[in-house]
């Protein structure tokens, strides 16, 4: 390679290892930035980097082949399949009236409903695209029949979609811990404080636009016999989480075996309790799953190999130095590390941020005593903010398709959210005690914490 050349090899085999590695992120980059698929940039970037370490290509075909050998990477499919045939098996649409009977009366209640609709069906789906396909299809032309700024309406179900990936199961999650080697029940239970807490600020940022724009209820007074009539309704969507959590949590199943079990669940209610889940429905969730998946698995192969190659190279140890110059407190780390994750969200798709910037960032966050569970939470509430940041930000083109806009509009409408969800990781970050509680509680503590 370059043997045409050979003074601009010897020069550029001689540099010092962190400019190869710049070299490598670079040609990453470039090719992003000129239109190149991810995967592909990716390889290019690896095979640069196996270049400057002189080893032999056929590494990055093994390598790739172990990125996607891991079995629970079975359950990103899985949980996909569960969550696409709940959307359409109308388990999202009873979810959301549940939620319009609780708080249908308030102020900017539509927004509620959606962000709270969200909350629930999170629970299900553990996608951030997904919850917000499956809400904002409901919510949305709600929310612009009431005279709702079409672009707010589509900003509210893009940020509270977000919540699938924090809310447990969540795809991300699954990545991180197959990455980070972690428990991933540990994980789950992790991020159920986070999620109301990420809900709670959601909620409260829609209720004081919706106060200022002077959005008003749906005008239903609240009563305990429309709670019931929804909740009678719903209470097979309602009880998914509970099956799918609660089995995993009393170890009945795994987190695999649990995304089998959704699926079965969704496919038995939709059809036969809702009576709502027909052929088609189902040929159309099974090409979803596919087109999903199949963009994962594709991200995973050159990404696993990337990140081995990083560890190869030292990287994580060249930015750990690096960082440790700049600070040693764990808080102020944690706020470095969360701004590097939400910039390069803007380019990089959430799953395979993980898998690239795991294995350089796990190293610096554990020296300084931080659970990794923590760690994993403050990456994928950077990865939701990801979700909302254009020009790769998924949520915001779910939201644009429904509501017939720009993506400039909806970037725009969604600034208060990104804001939101920067406040939850302040406070997380400053308190991680908020993640670890309840893992903590049923597994005990992270040696060194």
């Amino acid at each position: 390679m370059f043997e045409f050349w050979p003074e601009l090899t010897d020069y550029l085999l001689d540099l010092p290892e962190m400019t190869q590695a710049l070299i490598m992120f670079g040609s990453m980059l470039v090719m992003i930035l000129f239109g190149v698929p991810i995967p592909i940039s990716v390889a290019i970037g690896t095979i640069v980097g196996y270049w400057f370490m002189d080893f032999p290509f056929v590494q990055i075909a093994l390598s790739m082949y172990t990125g996607v050998e891991p079995f629970p990477l079975v359950t990103v499919p899985l949980f996909v399949l569960a969550g696409s045939l709940m959307e359409q098996g109308g388990m999202a649409r009873r979810i959301v009236r549940m939620a319009e009977s609780l708080i249908g009366n308030f102020t900017g209640s539509l927004g509620l409903v959606a962000v709270l609709g969200c909350t629930f069906f999170a629970a299900l789906s553990g996608s951030g695209p997904a919850t917000t396909a499956a809400i904002g299809a409901v919510m949305i032309p709600s929310m612009i029949k009431q005279n709702y700024n079409p672009a707010f309406g589509g900003a509210i179900a893009a940020a509270g979609g977000a919540l699938g990936s924090l809310i447990p199961p969540s795809n991300l999650m699954i990545i991180y811990g197959i990455v980070a080697e972690q428990s991933i029940p540990r994980l789950f239970l992790a991020g159920f404080i986070p999620g109301l807490l990420a809900s709670t600020v959601l909620m409260v940022t829609t209720y004081l636009i919706a106060k200022k724009r002077n959005y008003l209820g749906d005008g239903k007074e609240f009563s305990w016999s429309r709670v019931l009539d929804a909740f009678l309704e719903g209470k097979w969507a309602l009880l998914a989480p509970f099956i799918i959590l609660g089995g995993i949590y009393s170890g009945i199943f795994t987190p695999t075996e649990a995304a089998s079990v959704a699926v079965i669940y969704a496919l038995v209610i939709g059809h036969f309790a809702y009576h709502e889940l027909d052929f088609s429905k189902l040929v159309h969730c099974l090409k979803i799953t596919a087109m999903i998946s199949g963009a994962v698995l594709i991200i995973v192969g050159p990404a696993k190999a990337f990140g081995e190659l990083m560890s190869l190279m030292e990287v994580p140890t060249m930015i750990g130095d690096a960082l440790s110059d700049i600070t040693e407190n764990p808080f102020i780390l944690l706020m470095i590390i969360s701004a590097i994750l939400i910039f390069t969200g803007m380019f990089l798709e959430s799953i395979a941020q993980i898998i690239l910037l795991t294995p350089l960032m796990l190293p610096i966050v554990v020296s300084l005593g931080i659970d990794p569970i923590v760690f994993g939470i403050i990456m994928v509430i950077s990865c939701e903010v990801g979700f909302l940041t254009p020009p790769v930000g998924a949520n915001l083109f779910v939201a644009a398709r429904i509501t017939n806009l720009g993506i400039d509009r909806i970037s725009i409408a969604v600034i208060p959210f990104v804001v939101a969800y920067v406040v939850v990781l302040v406070i997380i970050s400053a308190f991680p005690d908020i993640a670890t509680f309840l893992p903590d509680f049923f597994y005990g503590k992270f040696p060194g914490s």
